[in-house]
């Protein structure tokens, strides 16, 4: 039996992704590491360790801790602070098997300015990007955006002088970065590149429900495929990655990579692009097949609830702390 670690599974994305690989392979044990205890997360694996946050001095120390007592085979970092802790620490650990997304592709992805610069090396039209250390934004409006990290909770339109002085104060390490029209027309692309060379996206126009995709549509636009393939290929990517883009009046705009698997992990799978379960394939040595996704088909995300703990506080799961 082969032993999985799974990180952040607290989250949504890797329980997402612990459901596919539940089902891809049921034969394999599935553990799940997270800072905090209070999520369902113990729900989608066998067994359940809390450890410290990704910036913490022990972080390490605790997973390897959790490697060795539950003999894990395969590692599969989830967060972004997790891919950029671990990622120095993979070589000394060379008896395990790494699912991500390759080197490259993480340090290009874990900075939104050197994402931008290193598509503008590779040729790409990209959308002007610029620290907010350097003054203010070359036009206006634009937007304001963490330099980490993903997702909108942190991103902001800023449509003049005042907008920028007051958010640079609050956000000092941000960046400024052209704001791409129309915002109806914001795609989010799976990419995936196998170890023979092969590469396969997913376009899906999207709708954000929270600042998550709740509602998207498989498109077939040939400009954003060559895009994406450039990207893969130019950052060697291996396995999956997740590009943000808008379709503008010139093209496809990438504003975001994602050096991991995405929120629509569980949502594409369903669609048959089953990136999760081809890159742990891959990964193992096994053949797969990619199919072709009809555009046109419309996927959307749901909600569930489960119940972890009686009124009278007697547990319905069992976990390991």
């Amino acid at each position: 039996m082969k032993t999985i670690l799974i990180t952040a599974i607290g989250g949504d994305i890797a329980q997402a992704v612990a459901t596919v690989i539940r089902e891809a392979r049921p034969d394999y044990r599935l553990v799940g590491v997270d800072a905090q205890e209070r999520h369902g997360g113990t729900l989608f694996v066998d067994a359940f360790y809390t450890v410290p946050g990704a910036t913490d001095k022990n972080y390490l120390s605790a997973i390897r801790s959790v490697i060795e007592k539950e003999s894990v085979h395969i590692v599969l970092p989830i967060s972004e602070p997790e891919l950029a802790a671990l990622g120095p620490v993979q070589p000394q650990l060379k008896e395990l098997l790494w699912l991500t997304c390759g080197e490259t592709v993480i340090t290009t992805g874990l900075d939104k300015l050197a994402t931008a610069s290193r598509l503008e090396h590779l040729g790409l039209p990209v959308p002007w990007t610029v620290p907010v250390a350097a003054g203010y934004p070359p036009e206006y409006p634009c937007i304001l955006k963490s330099r980490t990290g993903s997702g909108s909770r942190s991103v902001f339109t800023v449509v003049d002088k005042e907008d920028a002085e007051y958010l640079v104060k609050r956000h000092p390490d941000a960046i400024y970065q052209e704001l791409l029209q129309p915002a109806k027309r914001e795609v989010t692309c799976a990419v995936f590149r196998a170890k023979d060379g092969r590469v396969a996206t997913l376009q899906m126009l999207r709708r954000l429900v929270g600042g998550l995709t709740g509602w998207a549509q498989v498109i077939d636009d040939a400009a954003t495929f060559d895009m994406c393939r450039s990207i893969a290929e130019g950052l060697d990517l291996r396995g999956s990655m997740n590009v943000q883009l808008r379709l503008t009046e010139k093209g496809p705009r990438v504003f975001e990579i994602n050096p991991r698997f995405s929120s629509t992990t569980l949502m594409r799978h369903r669609l048959g692009f089953r990136d999760a379960v081809w890159a742990l394939d891959d990964l193992e040595g096994r053949e797969f097949q990619i199919p072709e996704i009809s555009p046109g088909s419309i996927v959307v995300r749901v909600q569930n609830a489960a119940l972890l703990a009686t009124a009278a506080g007697q547990p319905q799961q069992e976990s390991h702390a």
